[in-house]
């Protein structure tokens, strides 16, 4: 998007600096206002090539090996901001998992010319903690108002609740259709908060094979959620 607040000081500057002549002064101006005017405009700094847009447009057509690159470079920053929003390690993790899912299910979304893919992420993020945050405060308002006397429980209320155990449920049917091996990464990423590499140790097999898993499991964790819903 050009830069239209610095093209109109430039403009203005010009307007106010013309008919004062090659190196003259513009009538009625001081010496501070001709170097003030005189100063060079700042240009927007332009966003340079996302390194991850070729791997999500890959994504979008259901590439896992992209989406592998696309996890392993997102996960850990998506995990960092939902720790700092939550405070919570447990619940994080949960919001990780459900914004690498979205990741993974909306990369057709995704449009490289409005942000990078880690902004795209990021945001997603932001959004997933913080609905995660209104939703705890919800509970324990409704806790305290039981603790109070007050029984009486919204509509909404009721609405959120009982969605929020459908979607609990829907999670838990989801991992049952993962294999053993894909539903122990899965659990050990995202609920144990291990690395590719602490998995690797743990569980005494090749970083790889801890990555495919991981990516499968996601993949069949999407397709349950759907099948499911």
């Amino acid at each position: 998007m050009p830069n239209t607040e610095s093209g109109s000081d430039e403009q203005g500057a010009s307007a106010l600096l013309g008919g004062a002549g090659a190196g003259g002064a513009a009538p009625g101006t001081t010496g501070a206002q001709q170097e003030r005017w005189a100063r060079p405009t700042r240009s927007r700094q332009v966003r340079g090539p996302d390194p991850l847009a070729g791997a999500m447009a890959r994504v979008a057509t259901g590439d896992r090996e992209a989406f592998a690159e696309v996890y392993d470079a997102l996960a850990p920053k998506v995990l960092g901001l939902a720790r700092a929003v939550l405070r919570n390690h447990a619940m994080a993790e949960e919001v990780a998992q459900d914004v690498m899912l979205e990741v993974w299910r909306q990369a057709d979304r995704f449009d490289p010319a409005l942000a990078s893919a880690s902004t795209w992420a990021m945001t997603i993020a932001h959004r997933r903690a913080v609905d995660r945050v209104r939703s705890v405060r919800a509970a324990e308002d409704r806790e305290d108002r039981v603790v109070a006397g007050d029984t009486r429980r919204e509509f909404d209320e009721v609405a959120e609740a009982v969605e929020q155990r459908e979607d609990e449920q829907r999670v838990r049917r989801a991992l049952s259709t993962l294999t053993d091996l894909q539903r122990e990464a899965v659990e050990l990423a995202y609920w144990g908060g291990f690395t590719s590499a602490e998995i690797s140790a743990r569980l005494d097999v090749p970083v790889p094979t801890v990555k495919t898993r991981l990516r499968d499991g996601l993949i069949r964790l999407r397709n349950g959620l759907r099948v499911v819903s």
